[in-house]
């Protein structure tokens, strides 16, 4: 049965860490997917746990009657220049061990690559995987990218044959709503071709930056490469999510036993209580057809 998962970046701003699984469960949620956080294992920096502090996380999370299906870190693995790439390496084995202690049995991430300088990206990736992988094998975790705005490889399509290189079917592909329209605005196509390695699907709604001939935003200097997209509530953009539980629907993903949906939100920290109860009305809405 599909999880329904929440995203708790929006708890940051009032809630310390080992708060979040008390609060999830208050919003309705039976599930939560762990993000980058300042106590835990932050934005490209060393982690930040000890053996203590998950002992407490995974007490709290018990209690309170949520899982922790995923974690999500988000590491420069895909950096072009080697002293960062051995850092985030170095960085991604003890958050795996981290995964380990939680009994995560899943990891999604971000390639965290440049795009101007894509060809060593690429190359870097695979080799910190040649060093990765074995580690996750060893453990028996898998492990799932997004191909972000502003990475390396941010077509969808392009992305797949990326991960398909490293030829592991432990390996697979998060598919960010949000990230719609960066990837090529293909859902249909694109999650027919992933087929079993589609590895988890986040939900937040965009507007489609494309539109009005490319005028929809304009940001100077013009010609300038910064990248737009949001995460809103579902139904605020233009991301068809009919379409998208569709493709899902057809391609059995929905009736995997660990199919994982995230609620990502980060638009409605001001309404954070809100946000969270409609996006698990629409996503229970959307998962029963």
């Amino acid at each position: 049965m599909v999880k329904i998962a929440y995203d708790p970046t929006p708890l940051h701003h009032k809630f310390t860490l080992l708060e979040f699984p008390d609060v999830v469960a208050r919003l309705g949620f039976e599930h939560m997917q762990l993000t980058p956080h300042a106590d835990f294992a932050p934005f490209f920096r060393h982690p930040k746990a000890d053996d203590e502090l998950v002992r407490v996380l995974k007490k709290r999370a018990k209690d309170a009657g949520v899982s922790i299906p995923a974690l999500l870190p988000v590491q420069r693995i895909s950096w072009p220049d080697e002293p960062e790439r051995l850092t985030a390496v170095r960085n991604f084995r003890r958050i795996i061990q981290l995964a380990v202690q939680l009994e995560i049995p899943v990891i999604n991430t971000e390639f965290s690559g440049r795009p101007e300088r894509s060809e060593e990206s690429e190359a870097a990736f695979y080799r910190s995987m040649e060093e990765i992988l074995p580690v996750l094998e060893s453990e028996g975790l898998r492990i799932n990218f997004d191909p972000h705005p502003d990475d390396f490889v941010e077509d969808g399509v392009e992305a797949w044959r990326v991960l398909r290189g490293l030829n592991d079917p432990s390996v697979g592909f998060v598919y960010v709503g949000s990230h719609t329209f960066h990837y090529g605005d293909r859902a249909t196509s694109l999650i027919h071709e992933l087929g079993p390695r589609l590895g988890a699907v986040y939900t937040a709604d965009t507007f489609d930056h494309k539109r009005s001939h490319g005028l929809r935003y304009i940001s100077n200097p013009p010609g300038n490469t910064a990248r737009v997209h949001q995460h809103l509530n579902i139904g605020v953009g233009d991301v068809d999510w009919d379409e998208l539980f569709a493709a899902l629907r057809d391609t059995g993903y929905l009736d995997h036993e660990d199919a994982l949906i995230v609620s990502n939100v980060f638009a409605e920290d001001e309404n954070w209580e809100e946000s969270a109860r409609l996006q698990l009305e629409s996503l229970s809405r959307l998962v029963e057809g």
